[in-house]
């Protein structure tokens, strides 16, 4: 499933937003392949994609970073032989926003593309 969220623009973030409360947090949430992302603590949102093999993974991880530069929102990932790992937030309020969530539809159409 790919959300609607992916067509839309990563938004620049100012120091004086608010991160989203549970409520916003959970409405974007199910928006998005729970299968696949869940939130953690309130704070941040965590994936694992999964892959057949190293170099499949290390495809999709150049083309999560090339994102994130494009978008200038960038996420934690980790590589390992047929998984990244993804965490996500936006540093500047320490919390989520609508940004992230953006942020991870986008990388769950990567995903999607691969997959076909």
């Amino acid at each position: 499933m790919v959300s609607d969220l992916a067509s839309e623009s990563v938004e620049d973030c100012s120091d004086d937003q608010e991160p989203f409360d549970e409520d916003a947090t959970q409405r974007y949430l199910a928006e998005l392949d729970t299968g696949v992302w869940d939130v953690i603590g309130g704070h941040h949102l965590e994936a694992t994609y999964e892959f057949d093999n190293f170099r499949d993974a290390l495809e999709f991880t150049y083309a999560v970073g090339e994102l994130a530069e494009d978008e200038w929102h960038h996420p934690d990932l980790s590589l390992t032989w047929g998984e990244v790992g993804v965490e996500l937030f936006t540093h500047e309020i320490d919390g989520l926003r609508k940004a992230d969530f953006v942020m991870a539809a986008k990388m769950d159409e990567i995903y999607a593309d691969h997959e076909l």
